[in-house]
C-alpha cells in the first residue's frame, strides 16, 4: 500500500531546524509580541507611503482573524513570518488599489457582465473547468500573479511582477515539496477568486492556511456582501488591464453565500459540478493538511476532516436550496467523472448548454492546455479516509439528500479505507 501523499509531507532540514529555535526561544521566555492590527496597518502604510484603503471597514476582521492565529492556530516560526508578510502584502494591495482608482478613474467604470463562477464540493474537477474554458480568448480568469500584485492596473513591470510571484510559489515548493502534487501552482494559471477577497479579510482562504477555529467561527456568522463588493471592485481593477467577454471564477465556497453573489452580479451564470462527498472530504482535508503543515507543527488531520465534513455538507445544504430559487438556464451540471473521462467533451456540454459557441481556436487552445498539464511533476494525490477519522455510513448519512439527487455513491470506496489515487490535473 502506497503511502499518502500528507505522510510523505516534510519540510527541509534546515526549516525543521529553524522552527525548533523558534520553540526554543519561546521556552526561555524571550520576549515575543503578537502582531497587533494597527501595527500592520502602520507598516503598509509607510511601506507604500499612501493613507487611503478606500471605503469598507476591515478592522474588525483583521482583528478577528490576528487574535485567532496567535491564540488557536499554534503557529510555527516559518508559519508567524509568513502571516505577517501575507497581510502586510494584503493591506499594500489594498493601499496600492484604492490610489490607482484615483489616478485611472475609468476603473469604476468597468462592467461586470454576465460572469460564470464554477462551483462544486471541493476537489471536484472544478480546477481543470476552470483552466480550460479560460483558454478561450472570449474569456478571462484572474491569473495568480495578477491577484498577488495587482497595481498598476496596466502591463507595467508585468515581468517582474511574474517573476515576483514565481519567487514565492517556489518557496511554498521548497517549504512543502508535495504540494504540487495536490493542486497546481504557476504564477501564469488560473487562480481562485477567494483571492480577490481577502482584502476585506473576509476570505476561507486564512481557514485553509491557518487552523483558526474562532475566527472561522465568526466568518461563519457575517454578512460577505462587503467582500462580494471588494471582489467585484478586485475584478472590474484586473479587467482595466485586460479585457475579455467573460470572466470566468472559481471557488467552492462561494456556495456558501449565493444571494451575497448575486446581489452584485445578478446575470451570473454557473456550473456545478459533482463528485462522490466521501473522495471530496477526504482529499480537501489532505490538501488542507498538506498546507497547514507549513505554517504549523501541530497538524490534526481528523479535527480537519471533522471541520471539513460539517462545513461542507451545511454549505451545500443551504446551496441546494438557494440554487434552485434560479431559472434552469442559469447553472449547469456536470459530474466529476465526466470531467476526467473526457474533459473537451464536458466543456462542450457547457457550451451548448449556456449556447455559446466554441470556436475552433478556443478548442485547440484548451486542448494544448490539456496536453501541457505537468502530469508526470505533479505526479498523484494519495490519500485514504481512514487517515482523517472519515467514515463511508456518516460521509452517506450528511449528503444523502444531495446523493440521491444527483445519482452520487460513495459506496465504492472501500470500508477498509483503500488509499485514493488522483490525478492533479483533475481537480
Amino acid at each position: 500500500m502506497h503511502s499518502t501523499t500528507f505522510e510523505q509531507t516534510r519540510s527541509p532540514l534546515s526549516i525543521r531546524l529553524l522552527n525548533k529555535c523558534g520553540v526554543w526561544l519561546e521556552k526561555v521566555d524571550i520576549p515575543r509580541t503578537p502582531f497587533l492590527p494597527a501595527d500592520l496597518i502602520e507598516i503598509a502604510k509607510r511601506r507604500c507611503r499612501l493613507q487611503d484603503f478606500g471605503s469598507g471597514d476591515f478592522f474588525e476582521a483583521l482583528s478577528r482573524l490576528l487574535e485567532s492565529c496567535h491564540r488557536d492556530a499554534r503557529l510555527n516560526l516559518i508559519g508567524k513570518i509568513a502571516l505577517r508578510s501575507d497581510l502586510v502584502r494584503t493591506l499594500c494591495n489594498r493601499l496600492l488599489m484604492e490610489r490607482d482608482r484615483q489616478l485611472y478613474p475609468e476603473i469604476a467604470r468597468q462592467e461586470i457582465r454576465e460572469p460564470l463562477f464554477i462551483v462544486g464540493l471541493p476537489r471536484s474537477g472544478t480546477t481543470l473547468l476552470h483552466t480550460l474554458i479560460a483558454a478561450d480568448p472570449e474569456h478571462r480568469a484572474p491569473l495568480t500573479w495578477e491577484v498577488m500584485s495587482p497595481s498598476p492596473p496596466t502591463s507595467e513591470n508585468e515581468r517582474q511582477r511574474i517573476r515576483h510571484a514565481e519567487r514565492s510559489l517556489a518557496s511554498l515548493q521548497w517549504l512543502a515539496p508535495t504540494f504540487r502534487r495536490v493542486h497546481a501552482v504557476g504564477a501564469e494559471l488560473p487562480q481562485e477568486c477567494v483571492g480577490l477577497m481577502s482584502p476585506t479579510f473576509m476570505s476561507d482562504q486564512f481557514d485553509t492556511m491557518y487552523n483558526v477555529p474562532s475566527y472561522r467561527a465568526w466568518f461563519l456568522k457575517q454578512d460577505l456582501l462587503p467582500a462580494y463588493e471588494y471582489h467585484r471592485r478586485f475584478l472590474q481593477h484586473l479587467q482595466q488591464r485586460q479585457s475579455a467577454r467573460r470572466w470566468v471564477l472559481k471557488a467552492p465556497v462561494h456556495m456558501f453565500a449565493l444571494p451575497s453573489l448575486l446581489s452584485i452580479y445578478p446575470d451570473a451564470r454557473f456550473i456545478q459540478a459533482h463528485r462522490e462527498p466521501l473522495q471530496a472530504i477526504t482529499s480537501v482535508s489532505s490538501l488542507i493538511a498538506i498546507l497547514r503543515s507549513v505554517f504549523s507543527d501541530a497538524v490534526d488531520p481528523r479535527q480537519i476532516a471533522r471541520d471539513a465534513l460539517q462545513y461542507w455538507s451545511e454549505t451545500l445544504a443551504l446551496f441546494m436550496q438557494e440554487r434552485d430559487r434560479l431559472p434552469p438556464e442559469r447553472i449547469f451540471d456536470l459530474d466529476y467523472r465526466e470531467i476526467r473521462r473526457d474533459p473537451i467533451a464536458a466543456i462542450r456540454s457547457v457550451y451548448e448548454y449556456f449556447g455559446w459557441c466554441l470556436s475552433r481556436e478556443a478548442e485547440q487552445r484548451m486542448r494544448t492546455t490539456l496536453a501541457n498539464q505537468p502530469q508526470e511533476q505533479n505526479g498523484f494525490h494519495h490519500y485514504e479516509p481512514s487517515q482523517f477519522g472519515l467514515e463511508v455510513a456518516e460521509v452517506d448519512a450528511r449528503f444523502f439528500a444531495y446523493c440521491e439527487r444527483f445519482g452520487l455513491s460513495a459506496q465504492h470506496v472501500s470500508r477498509a479505507g483503500a488509499v485514493r489515487l488522483e490525478n492533479s490535473v483533475h481537480r
